[in-house]
């Protein structure tokens, strides 16, 4: 698993006014403000640090130079607003790094195009090996290529947790949200959970089926849905339907499959506030990811702590980020909060 740095834990306690809306599944009042919250531990990052295949090799001046497999790929990273040792600090431009396959050029005006070296595949596919699972990448006009390395510590830490339960007899349902790709949906189902996958994106979810074949799991028991995530919640609801686990990454903006507008600041609190009455009596972990700058691991921490204020847990926050090959430095690629039950 990723390594931790840890910068102390900070209890937290608090009150709330009782709150009057009901459980729509079991028309049970939520916890007054007697209840108190989970515990908040703060570590500042922790590192995917076990991938093989996956590499960051440099970084610098608002680029990345990453190792796909065998093919290397130089993108933009708004995150790096640090130079690139021995160049100028607007030293963009693909001559000024070596070794590349495919360089992805920004345009002034949004967007931008690749430029490859030589013909490369379509496709092809990267592994995670502490988890035997299997990626296809592709890189796509909007500079990404299908897969977010980061979150290897994020698949580390629920396959343990799931595996942990499953030993004990339980069964495991994990609901995953905005699932892009499905590389979430493949750890958990890899670890032995029923998982529901859902994203307004067709394509995405064609994708998501692609990765599971990939990774020996074609006919393992997941359920992929192409709905806009706040109304599949909503009849998930009233279907009775239940999850132990939920696994969501919400986008700053977003459009569902029939147009729906998400906007993250008038959307977020309803949406988990619906998932909370999907859980369980007994949940297993909640998980946030996040990528906007308008959320930081404190305000996703503190959504958590009132979201799960009544049930036993603890509750993480913090960064995650990948090793850079060149100078040990760290890439903080996006935030997180996990509440685990106890």
């Amino acid at each position: 698993m990723g390594k931790s740095i840890s910068v102390g834990i900070s209890p937290t306690r608090g009150r709330r006014r009782a709150e009057t809306r009901l459980d729509s599944r079991k028309a049970r009042p939520l916890p007054t403000a007697t209840m108190s919250a989970a515990p908040v531990q703060r570590p500042a990052l922790i590192v995917a640090d076990q991938w093989r295949d996956y590499q960051i090799i440099d970084c610098g001046n608002g680029m990345k130079q990453e190792r796909w497999g065998e093919f290397t790929l130089v993108r933009p990273d708004p995150q790096i607003i640090w130079p690139r040792h021995g160049t100028a600090p607007d030293a963009k431009g693909a001559g000024n790094w070596q070794g590349w396959d495919g360089f992805y050029h920004r345009s002034d005006q949004g967007g931008g195009k690749w430029e490859y070296r030589r013909p490369l595949p379509d496709s092809w596919k990267i592994s995670y090996q502490p988890l035997g699972l299997t990626f296809k990448i592709h890189p796509t006009s909007f500079k990404h290529t299908g897969l977010f390395p980061e979150q290897a510590v994020n698949w580390d830490w629920f396959s343990t947790k799931i595996a942990r339960a499953r030993e004990t007899g339980r069964t495991i349902n994990v609901l995953n949200l905005f699932g892009y790709t499905g590389a979430a949906t493949v750890a958990a189902a890899k670890a032995g959970a029923s998982v529901c996958h859902v994203d307004a994106a067709e394509g995405m979810v064609k994708w998501s089926r692609e990765n599971a074949a990939l990774s020996g799991l074609a006919d393992a028991p997941i359920r992929y849905i192409v709905d806009d995530c706040l109304k599949f919640v909503r009849r998930e609801l009233k279907r009775g339907r239940t999850y132990d686990a939920i696994i969501m990454d919400p986008p700053t903006y977003g459009r569902g499959s029939t147009g729906e507008m998400w906007r993250l600041e008038d959307h977020l609190w309803e949406l988990l506030l619906e998932c909370r009455a999907l859980l369980t009596e007994r949940p297993l972990f909640f998980l946030i990811n996040a990528y906007t700058a308008r959320l930081s691991p404190t305000v996703v921490a503190n959504l958590l702590t009132e979201l799960m204020r009544q049930h036993k847990g603890a509750i993480t926050a913090g960064e995650v980020g990948l090793p850079i090959q060149a100078d040990g430095k760290v890439l903080p690629c996006g935030i997180y909060g996990r509440w685990e039950g106890k």
